[in-house]
């Protein structure tokens, strides 16, 4: 029997599946970390005891809890936050914690700075994406300027994949889709790096290799072998961040499809058949040539809901703490009783882009409950929600959408969101997310699965519908949040 090894290094924690050749799910393992926000508007990982650590302790624990001959595991994929700025030296070392991606909101001085430059026009027609706190390349310049120390000694610049893909087999590679992100430094058109663009800020030598994401770029190196359990020469995709990957988890990869992923933030991937740009979201290459994507996705979602169960419930971190949560969420009515949350705690990214957009809970009373309280989280998120998916109609109308991460699990919210953005979410049988699209994406790499073995491997097994008469009550509650943001818009940067 062949096996692969999927793994996915998550905001708060890290995921890891082993699939045998015929798509059954072995195993799954989880590993918490956490996110480091050193000061307001700043977030980081540790690389090696984040990332890396991650990795080898969940590849160890799935091997040895299975028993079987690490020799049998066929490919391994890696997925992981994204996009990151982690300077790194030219062997590899880590020379400060890795700046996070759109919850980092550091380098706005930068961002201002590089528009000037370069023109908004110009960025969105040669990189195919706007400059925002998303972006690789301001975080860089950031680094320049404000640590200009870390930055003599930077050897490459990478995001998450890479590190691991680099500790196991010595090589720095991104996959398109990754790449991407490294705004403005990726030119999406002709899908390759842009060196005007990357010599403004530092050598083109500190980008990665290009590949797409199944390729097979390398093997496991002995060192990396005692280290992860794997045994040396097994192969190793390019893999790719984990929002894609969970993407493909469900089955998107037609276009049309559209992915809702309820996550330590919400994040959106439409699948097209061609480039589609537009300054409000990102664009990037599918996982596969000859496909395109489109993508948005809030600063908030899941790490929301965290953040009100450990500062204002003294509930414990487990699944019993947001089972009761979810259950007096549940007794509160659509709408929360008259409670509407601008759910931009840490500003927000698409589709307004806007980094100092702040947090509001408005409307309320005396009367309302803890269960009130939390059910307008996760409608402040579903209002957030609809807000991008009637921009991307726009753009391009989605035919088909699916739900996938932890939130799905969580029955208020999903309906919510289904009222709210009058949406027909289909969920498939599993919600491991990026940890299992990593391992099918392994699979594709070593030749074991075509792309269409996903929908057998993971088959749809329910939907979540809207219903009309909610969905016509939350449209008051909706313009009520849209009109919150543009008046307080001004207020929020004082």
């Amino acid at each position: 029997m062949r096996y692969l090894l999927g793994v996915d290094i998550g905001s708060f924690s890290s995921k890891g599946v082993l699939l045998d050749e015929t798509g059954e799910v072995i195993t799954v393992r989880q590993r918490k970390h956490e996110m480091r926000v050193p000061a307001a508007g700043r977030a980081e990982h540790d690389a090696i005891e984040d990332w890396w650590k991650g990795f080898t302790t969940l590849s160890r624990g799935l091997i040895e809890e299975i028993g079987i001959d690490p020799a049998e595991i066929a490919a391994v994929g890696c997925s992981g936050i994204g996009p990151c700025a982690l300077p790194v030296t030219e062997g590899g070392e880590p020379l400060r914690p890795a700046i996070l991606y759109g919850v980092d909101t550091r380098a706005e001085v930068e961002i201002a700075e590089m528009i000037e430059e370069f023109g908004e026009q110009n960025l969105l027609e040669r990189t195919g994406n706007p400059l925002t706190t998303q972006s690789v390349g301001p975080k860089v310049k950031w680094l320049s300027r404000h640590e200009p120390d870390i930055f003599a000694k930077t050897g490459r610049i990478v995001g998450c994949p890479t590190f691991i893909v680099h500790r196991l087999t010595g090589r720095f590679v991104v996959d398109h889709y990754g790449a991407s992100c490294y705004t403005p430094f990726y030119n999406l058109a002709e899908r390759g790096w842009d060196s005007d663009m990357i010599e403004t800020i530092c050598p083109q030598s500190w980008m990665p290799d290009i590949a797409w994401t199944t390729d097979i770029v390398g093997t496991v190196n002995d060192a990396a072998a005692r280290e992860t359990g794997l045994a040396p020469g097994t192969l190793v995709i390019a893999g790719t961040i984990d929002a894609a990957s969970e993407a493909l988890s469900v089955g998107v990869q037609e276009p049309g499809d559209l992915m809702i992923m309820y996550g330590t933030t919400a994040f959106f991937i439409q699948v097209n058949a061609r480039l589609v740009t537009d300054r409000r979201f990102w664009a990037a290459p599918f996982l596969f040539e000859g496909t395109w994507s489109v993508m948005g996705g809030l600063a908030t979602g899941g790490g929301l809901t965290q953040w009100f169960r450990k500062e204002f419930t003294g509930l414990d971190d487990d699944d019993h703490a947001f089972e009761t949560l979810m259950q007096e969420a549940a007794e509160s009515p659509a709408g929360a009783n008259g409670l509407i949350t601008l759910p931009y705690f840490s500003g927000e990214r698409t589709p307004i882009n806007d980094p100092q957009a702040k947090g509001l809970i408005f409307g309320l009373n005396l009367m309302h409950t803890r269960g009130d309280l939390y059910r307008s989280l996760l409608e402040g998120v579903g209002h957030a929600i609809r807000h991008n998916l009637d921009t991307f109609a726009e753009v391009q109308p989605a035919e088909r959408v699916f739900a996938v991460g932890g939130g799905v699990k969580n029955p208020v919210w999903t309906q919510s969101v289904s009222d709210i953005a009058d949406v027909r979410q289909t969920i498939r049988k599993q919600t491991i997310g990026a940890a299992l699209g990593s391992a099918f994406l392994a699979g594709i790499g070593a030749g074991i699965f075509s792309r269409q073995d996903i929908n057998r491997i993971n088959p749809e097994v329910s939907s979540v519908t809207p219903d009309s008469t909610r969905h016509d009550a939350y449209d008051k509650n909706h313009a009520l949040f849209r009109s919150l943001y543009e008046q307080n818009r001004d207020l929020m940067r004082l």
